[in-house]
């Protein structure tokens, strides 16, 4: 009995120990088999010998990893990781054109510059058409709030004005084309038409000022070539008022006519009318400034550079008093204007708070065809307060149209001595 006791536990004991050498023989093979598998896949050429791919990217497949430092914190590079990635492997194929124009678009969408936009070729092409011959247009003089499109000024026996297009009207869709929001280069591609051609265009009116919702209507308008001045004056009891549309290559040298002109019929004090000026060339603005400022700094322009000033070139032309009136679509180059002539005390500003539209827009060609308009610049007043966002407030503040000009013109005529 004592044996057969014995004799059972030796089995026991052997089953067990064979039990524990299948386990780490198990091991030992894991083992070999995990150090194995990263030697085999580093060697490429073991690996295709076996009729296997790599299983690393080379660097020719992910340029991405080709960048010096923290690759993945550049947008190109991981981009270019993809596209090396598909264009090695995939099944796919794409049209180079549309995908860069989708990409590219997106990523003007994704940043916090809302002028941003990517036109391509054939867009760019038109858009530099419609700026070097604007012979035929539909009477509306465009301005840009936010990256959207609207009419700043209606001119006078226009289709538009004939129309009922009012200044503040929204750009909505052209020749049913709809988007959320259309630049002004966008809007000129579109009207780029001869004399006689007819365009389809829906309008939305805000209830509210700069508001979203409101009225929708549609318009079929004519192009026709329009002789409208840029530049008006006028005379009553003493007080000239120059009203100006737009800021343009030779707006100084107009007011500067203006003044001398008005003068010789009896002005003695001046009302500088900027409502609805959508803005136009800072040079242009800053001389106008100098007309009225002898000295001193007019603007101040903020870049990735830093701050640079632009100052009173020395050659004003009047002491007379002066009067500014504005309203929410006096915009850009005009609200440097209007700060100009506010922080030097030279004259009062009478209306509403500007648009607050204080950038400056470049628009970029780019080397494989079309262009990128971007924020380059911001507008600041001489004492470097910014204008972009918040505006420039007036001394006398009204909405109402009459009281405005009634209130400029009052204002004037009592500081004349």
């Amino acid at each position: 009995m004592n044996d057969f006791k014995k004799t059972t536990k030796v089995e026991s004991s052997n089953k067990r120990n064979a039990s524990i050498v299948k386990l780490l023989g198990a091991c030992i093979f894991i083992c070999l088999v995990f150090c194995a598998g990263f030697f085999v896949r580093g060697n490429t050429d073991l690996l295709n010998a076996m009729g296997l791919s790599s299983l690393d990217v080379d660097t020719e497949v992910n340029p991405g990893l080709t960048v010096s430092g923290d690759t993945y914190d550049s947008l190109s590079a991981r981009v270019a990781e993809m596209e090396g990635i598909l264009k090695k492997s995939s099944m796919d194929d794409y049209d180079l054109g549309q995908v860069t124009a989708k990409v590219l678009s997106s990523y003007a969408e994704g940043t916090g510059d809302s002028f941003l936009k990517y036109y391509d070729e054939t867009s760019y092409r038109a858009y530099l058409a419609s700026t070097k011959n604007p012979e035929a247009g539909i009477g509306v003089l465009f301005g840009e709030n936010d990256g959207k499109c609207f009419a700043s000024d209606v001119f006078e026996d226009s289709s538009a004005a004939a129309a009922g297009i009012e200044t503040g009207d929204y750009v909505q869709s052209i020749d049913g084309v709809s988007k959320p929001s259309w630049s002004i280069p966008e809007v000129l591609d579109a009207l780029s038409r001869s004399e006689g051609e007819s365009v389809y265009v829906t309008w939305s009116r805000p209830s509210q000022k700069q508001g979203e919702s409101g009225t929708t209507f549609s318009t079929t308008l004519t192009f026709s070539s329009s002789s409208q001045e840029n530049v008006t004056w006028s005379v009553h009891d003493g007080v000239c008022t120059i009203d100006i549309k737009q800021i343009t290559s030779d707006t100084a040298a107009t007011v500067s006519s203006a003044i001398t002109d008005s003068s010789s019929q009896g002005a003695q004090a001046f009302i500088l009318d900027l409502r609805d000026v959508p803005g136009g060339y800072l040079t242009q603005a800053v001389g106008i400034a100098s007309l009225f400022i002898p000295s001193g700094v007019v603007a101040q322009i903020e870049t990735v550079n830093g701050i640079s000033t632009r100052s009173a070139d020395g050659d004003s032309i009047t002491t007379a008093p002066l009067v500014v009136i504005t309203n929410g679509r006096t915009a850009g180059c005009a609200e440097v204007l209007v700060a100009a002539l506010q922080e030097s005390g030279r004259a009062e500003i009478v209306g509403e708070k500007t648009q607050g539209k204080g950038s400056v827009q470049a628009m970029q060609p780019l080397s494989f065809g079309g262009a990128i308009r971007y924020t380059a610049a911001f507008y600041l007043t001489p004492s470097g307060r910014q204008i972009d966002g918040n505006g420039i407030s007036p001394n006398v503040e009204t909405s109402n149209v009459s009281m405005q000009e009634s209130v400029a013109f009052d204002s004037a005529r009592s500081q004349i001595s």
